[in-house]
């Protein structure tokens, strides 16, 4: 429709308004519910391509070096690396802090683009929370090692030792501690929650009694019902709200491990916006590293499309912007500063010292090379895109190499000035890190469905039940064939391949193995039909109620806006059970802390009092977000009365559809209307198939 035709059909009804811009469709190709099912799922229900045991063995043999370097240096003791005096802090730290920073990408797809709808996400957003978990896993193993005596590291939770002494919870590495245990929690949470729908859709696909078994139990007996949804879409959001600071606070944690001291090129206020942003940028690297590849081996060009990269890479182009002003700001600093110890430090960093080459390859590749995602054929390029992404991380990597070791190096005294040289221990585990994250990323792709089925699904044009769905046939092109714009012909010819899936493989069994078929006593349960689409399920909802029925319910493969207020589900009380574990979290902070800092030990650090609870706001916060989101995870449990490994519906022949492709109402019998011929004839007159009324 173009604007003219608007203004003469609307000429009566007042001024006409042009037609939106055209958008590019999240999925291309004649994509079909069933189809991403069958697309997404058969990556983990196929035999692994030829080239996953190759990849797996490779990576696992960098991780056994790893566990290698890592008992030697368990056995031996910390002089095993190369680190000294005054580098006391090098590949460890370093590693660390890398690994923390890749893992925020994860979150702030998942949590922070959802806060603000952006539906691109959904392509990526269970990848990228799968990275997050294990680079903190990656990140985890050297808070436990670099202790020294490793059968100490108990010493790093709250916890008393021999002597009755507590750690010290003003200190800015205990705050550390908290910060990264409380987000590898929340992630894992948010990630599980996630999964939940998926893992479904697994289980009803499944073929062997083992997969059937482990999903099923995974997936707690999810089926998709209006109840389930309703309670699963605030829970979602609240996890969102509570990891948004998170995220951003972790890193700042961080950066007080370096700013609180008084070393040259660590005390500067910066430390906090500076680390954030490095590590969202080396983040969204991280993730497009994994996904391109991915994508191509797997042909899902049609559901990560150009535009994901392309939005992507104007994220990582913005934030190496904000990181090569912050460095920039770090020179202009020191120098107006007039500290002549600060400007010695950056001086030697970026000039005359010894790790220049250092410096200018951070420069280099997290600056000046993301600004050629300025032109647009560099960010829906994939091939060029992974090039980039690659210098960035690498680019990160000595970001945090020069941070710490250089600093280091050069402190306040020139006659303890030295130069670190990393050991083969240092080397091989640092690589072993990299062995562990792939080996995991390897097994997730195999085992679990790396793109969010259910939330790719609610983004195709025909799962608005308000909207007009597009057929499929129409999907790529209009109906003269041609694509709407250049933009469109571009996404077509890298994302919208010939080989996409058109063909539905029907589930195998229309009951689990694991659950055992209705044995029928008689006594019914309640009627169920199956419709076409969302669309059609959405009007039959509304008639149904509307007849005076009651107990209504719809299953459906994604959540459907519009359907609870169609059958009357009241709003969630999911709210009350998050703020209630918030107010339980920060009153057991409180409660923590000042009993053991003010009254049990009472200890003077920095000159504060007792009862200075300034210094104990860090962890204030990561305890109460820690027991939000186990509250969270409980209550959404319990509402939708899960788990539950039988129902009812399970003996319908179609039923298990409802978590791939298949739209259903029921009404039960426990409603006063019901009655097993009216409730069967009502459904069929409202256009169901597949009615039946089934026994509990």
């Amino acid at each position: 429709m173009t604007a003219t035709h608007t203004a003469d059909t609307h000429a009566s009804h007042g001024p006409a308004f042009p037609d939106p811009l055209p958008r590019i469709p999240l999925v291309w190709g004649p994509a079909t519910y069933d189809s991403l099912s069958e697309q997404i799922s058969a990556i983990t229900e196929r035999p692994q391509p030829y080239w996953w045991w190759p990849a797996f063995l490779i990576s696992a043999a960098l991780m056994v070096g790893g566990v290698i370097a890592a008992t030697y240096l368990i056995s031996t003791g910390v002089g095993v690396w190369g680190s000294n005096n005054p580098v006391n802090w090098a590949f460890d730290i370093t590693n660390f802090v890398f690994w923390i920073g890749i893992g925020h990408a994860g979150t702030l797809i998942s949590a922070i683009l959802f806060l603000f709808r952006q539906k691109w996400r959904t392509s990526i957003n269970r990848f990228a929370e799968a990275m997050t978990i294990f680079a903190v896993i990656c990140a985890g193993i050297y808070p436990g090692i670099h202790v020294g005596r490793f059968w100490y590291a108990w010493f790093m939770f709250p916890l008393p030792n021999a002597n009755g002494i507590f750690q010290n919870f003003r200190s800015a590495l205990l705050w550390d501690l908290f910060a990264v245990s409380t987000y590898f929690t929340i992630s894992l949470i948010f990630w599980y929650i996630g999964l939940i729908p998926d893992l479904a859709t697994l289980r009803d696909r499944a073929e062997g009694r083992l997969r059937q078994v482990v999903f099923g139990v995974l997936s707690m007996g999810w089926r998709g019902s209006t109840r389930h949804w309703r309670h699963y879409e605030v829970a979602y959001l609240m996890l969102a709200g509570l990891s948004t600071p998170l995220v951003l606070s972790v890193h700042s944690v961080v950066s007080f491990d370096f700013a609180t001291s008084l070393i040259p090129g660590w005390h500067t206020t910066i430390f906090p916006p500076y680390f954030v942003a490095g590590a969202i940028f080396g983040g969204f690297a991280m993730v497009l590293q994994c996904m391109i590849p991915a994508r191509a081996v797997f042909k899902l060009e049609n559901v990560v499309t150009v535009k994901h990269i392309d939005v992507m890479c104007k994220f990582i182009m913005a934030t190496g912007t904000l990181v090569g002003y912050a460095y920039c700001m770090e020179l202009f600093i020191a120098w107006f500063s007039g500290n002549p110890y600060e400007w010695q430090t950056f001086k030697d960093r970026a000039f005359t010292g010894e790790y220049v080459w250092a410096y200018w390859t951070m420069m280099i590749c997290n600056l000046f090379i993301p600004q050629v995602f300025w032109v647009k054929w560099c960010r829906q390029t994939p091939w060029f895109v992974l090039i980039v992404v690659t210098f960035v991380n690498v680019g990160m990597w000595y970001e945090r190499f020069v941070i710490i070791v250089q600093s280091l190096s050069h402190d306040l005294l020139p006659g303890s000035w030295g130069q670190f040289y990393p050991s083969w221990v240092d080397w091989l585990q640092m690589i072993g890190d990299f062995g562990l994250f792939f080996t995991l990323t390897l097994l997730f792709i195999r085992c679990l469905p790396m793109i969010a089925i259910a939330e790719v699904k609610g983004v195709l044009p025909m799962a608005n039940p308000h909207g007009h769905p597009v057929p499929a046939d129409k999907y790529l092109k209009g109906e003269d064939g041609q694509y709407p714009t250049a933009d469109h012909a571009m996404a077509a010819e890298y994302g919208a391949p010939a080989h996409a899936p058109t063909e539905v493989r029907p589930s195998p069994v229309p009951v689990p193995a694991f659950i055992a078929t209705p044995g029928g006593n008689g006594t019914p349960w309640g009627a169920v039909a199956e419709f076409a689409n969302g669309t059609d399920l959405l009007a039959a909802a509304k008639a149904t109620v509307a007849a005076g029925y009651t107990r209504v319910d719809a299953w459906t493969p994604f959540y459907v806006h519009g359907m609870k207020e169609a059958i009357g589900r009241s709003r969630s009380r999911l709210p009350l059970f998050t703020l209630a574990g918030a107010l339980t979290g920060l009153t057991a902070a409180v409660a923590m802390q000042f009993y053991l800092m003010a009254y049990y030990y009472p200890t003077i650090v920095g000159g504060k009092e007792y009862r200075s609870w300034e210094a104990f706001v860090p962890i204030f916060f990561e305890m109460t977000v820690l027991f939000a989101g186990f509250f969270t995870l409980f209550a959404l449990v319990g509402l939708c009365g899960l788990p539950r490994f039988f129902h009812p519906l399970d003996g319908h022949p179609t039923f298990n559809r409802t978590t791939q492709g298949g739209f259903f109402l029921t009404i039960e019998a426990k409603d006063a209307k019901f009655t097993a011929d009216g409730a069967r004839a009502f459904l069929t007159g409202l256009g169901g198939k597949h009615v039946a009324v089934v026994e509990a």
